[in-house]
């Protein structure tokens, strides 16, 4: 509430409605003379609303009664503010003007899952990519062993390694990691398509559980796309459109935009060749799983989040874990 600085004298007269059955409230006139009105506001918050309905208000000097009325209904938006708010202020401090702006990042900020959230959806998520890839790898494996005109994926793909494979991974993960840089850079959308997905996954994670989000998703992944749909629609170059163009859709939703469809499937691509290459599932798990890590870690150190920003989200947390 403000202040009120008076000099001068009052005067009082009693309403001869005062004593009506349907206004129990006596009502009275009060009429300022020769006085300086400093400030005033807030005073619905202080006296009763049926109190301040009955309340004339007369000032001769440097007042009118057009400008308290203003007044008088800008303290009741007030108030009404102030009731619908969830936080309300301390007696005595002044009310504070909230940016817009502050409130959508305090929803955003809000709306980002905890911890255990991610992690368990990321552990659960993955486990089922995993599970489908070696169901169908098995069923194409018995169905080959029938005479079923099917590949065996089990024989196209196998998790055999080489030494010369380290260097295919090393080529991969220097390729795609740049790629994503220079995009990051000069392409506005996927940009904000990335910011957007690496704050809902990443922002609530210690850096340990950078390992946990980059591996799972690397392995599981690359199990199914590379490791069995891939020599199930062929093994050859067809199939490696076909699957990558697969793993791009389902890239999409989350705040990810058609940009980031576009460099999912430029990414099953190059995973495909190199899968088509070696012969060998670990080559694309390992190069998917690092890229994964490099990209997280580079935007944990670029994104330098506020610190009120992350008191917020400790807050949430602590609200959820409590529940």
């Amino acid at each position: 509430m403000g202040s009120l600085s008076v000099n001068g004298w009052w005067t009082r007269t009693t309403s001869k409605y005062a004593s009506s059955s349907t206004n129990p409230l006596r009502l009275e006139q009060s009429s300022f003379i020769c006085g300086n009105l400093i400030g005033l506001y807030g005073v619905q918050n202080v006296l009763p609303s049926k109190l301040c309905s009955g309340l004339k208000f007369s000032p001769r000097a440097f007042a009118s009664r057009k400008s308290f009325k203003k007044l008088k209904k800008d303290g009741t938006q007030k108030r009404k503010s102030v009731t619908d708010s969830s936080s309300s202020n301390d007696y005595g401090q002044d009310d504070k003007k909230v940016d817009p702006s502050e409130n959508l990042t305090e929803q955003k900020l809000i709306s980002i899952p905890s911890r255990s959230s991610v992690l368990q959806a990321c552990t659960v998520t993955s486990g089922l990519i995993a599970a489908f890839g070696i169901i169908i790898r098995q069923v194409s494996h018995l169905a080959s062993v029938e005479g079923l005109p099917i590949l065996d994926c089990s024989s196209k793909v196998s998790f055999d390694f080489e030494m010369w494979h380290l260097e295919l991974i090393t080529g991969l993960v220097l390729l795609i990691s740049s790629c994503r840089y220079l995009l990051l850079k000069t392409w506005l959308d996927f940009a904000e398509s990335s910011e957007a997905a690496n704050q809902q996954v990443l922002t609530s994670l210690g850096p340990l559980d950078y390992m946990v989000v980059a591996f799972l998703p690397g392995f599981s992944e690359e199990l199914l796309f590379r490791g069995a749909l891939l020599p199930l629609f062929g093994f050859d170059w067809k199939s490696v459109l076909v699957v990558a163009a697969i793993f791009g859709v389902l890239h999409l939703g989350s705040g990810r935009k058609y940009s980031f469809a576009a460099w999912a499937t430029f990414v099953g691509i190059a995973y495909g060749y190199a899968t088509v290459m070696s012969s060998s599932i670990i080559v694309p798990m390992a190069s998917h799983a690092v890229n994964n890590l490099v990209g997280g870690i580079l935007w944990r150190y670029e994104s330098k989040p506020s610190e009120q920003s992350m008191r917020m989200i400790g807050h949430y947390q602590n609200l959820e874990s409590g529940m």
